[in-house]
């Protein structure tokens, strides 16, 4: 009576723990699928200063092995090339804590893949709380 009692707990433990992963993950194939994305999933605001986000920016588009081809920090500029299309990043001030950032193509044309742009987001937000360091 115990080993059943250990066996259907087992595959009531399975079968929860497999709902909870099928709600935390999303689909990938959404993200790496070239199509049409909205302007609006190209801005973000984030509870940061324009600085900070700067330097969030440009470690976001490093970190997914993006090339960056040219970097303004006055004007908080930033072009990159991704998947063989260029955007720009520009980073502006909403107030003096909220910078926002946006990721758009060069070319205006809004058919790639939403990946580049939700995983530079995310990469932000995950990193949001780490302080800048000056290194000598």
């Amino acid at each position: 009576m115990e080993r059943i009692l250990a066996v259907i707990f087992a595959v009531i433990l399975v079968i929860s723990g497999l709902s909870v992963k099928a709600e935390e993950t999303f689909d990938l194939s959404s993200l790496i699928t070239t199509q049409d994305v909205s302007y609006q999933d190209c801005i973000k605001v984030f509870n940061t200063d324009n600085v900070h986000l700067l330097y969030l920016t440009v470690a976001a588009v490093n970190a997914n092995h993006f090339k960056i081809d040219e970097i303004q920090s006055r004007s908080g500029f930033i072009l990159f090339t991704a998947v063989g299309k260029q955007f720009l990043a520009s980073i502006s001030n909403v107030n003096t804590n909220q910078g926002m950032l946006r990721i758009t193509p060069v070319d205006d044309n809004y058919y790639f893949q939403p990946g580049i742009v939700a995983n530079i987001f995310k990469y932000i937000e995950l990193n949001l709380k780490t302080k800048l360091e000056t290194l000598n």
